[in-house]
């Protein structure tokens, strides 16, 4: 029984040990809010062409390009046009065949976007992104990708096939 009891004892100091670790190894990890526009636009240009410009209202926004596709990312949700709580990600098109239907059945079978006719009649596609409390690095360069994807999928799916 001895061994037992040692064995449990080194398997529960362990645990402890980990337990006490996890929030340094949290704390490690970079987060990504909107304070620091650099930090997001260093990210977009692992995806493609990017800059960094202001918007109408002084807030940050991001232009790029993935694939040919030109796109922007605007903070929203700022204080002072700094720390922003929430990202819009956007790319439109002009010049398209692209229906309302079509747009209807995008919407219907895409759970990561949403996509509409704007008021000059363009196809458009959103996608938006909570940064309130941050996210790491890795979580949003995950977002990044899924915007590629979607962004890239709506071009080929909806404006190319129309």
């Amino acid at each position: 029984m001895t061994g037992m009891t040692s064995i449990r004892g080194v398997v529960v100091a362990a645990a402890l040990g980990m337990i006490m670790l996890a929030p340094q190894a949290v704390a490690a990890q970079q987060m990504i809010d909107g304070s620091d526009p650099d930090q997001i636009l260093n990210l977009a240009r692992g995806y493609g062409s990017a800059n960094l410009e202001k918007s109408d209202n002084g807030d940050p926004l991001i232009r790029g390009r993935i694939d040919g596709v030109g796109y922007a990312i605007f903070f929203n949700d700022c204080t002072n046009n700094r720390n922003c709580d929430t990202l819009g990600f956007y790319a439109g098109w002009t010049d398209t065949n692209v229906t309302e239907a079509h747009v209807a059945e995008w919407n219907r079978t895409k759970r990561f976007s949403r996509a509409y006719i704007d008021d000059e009649g363009d196809p458009v596609i959103e996608f938006d992104v909570n940064l309130k409390s941050g996210v790491s690095r890795r979580n949003f360069d995950d977002t990044l990708d899924w915007w590629k994807t979607v962004m890239l999928d709506f071009r080929d799916q909806v404006i190319d096939a129309n």
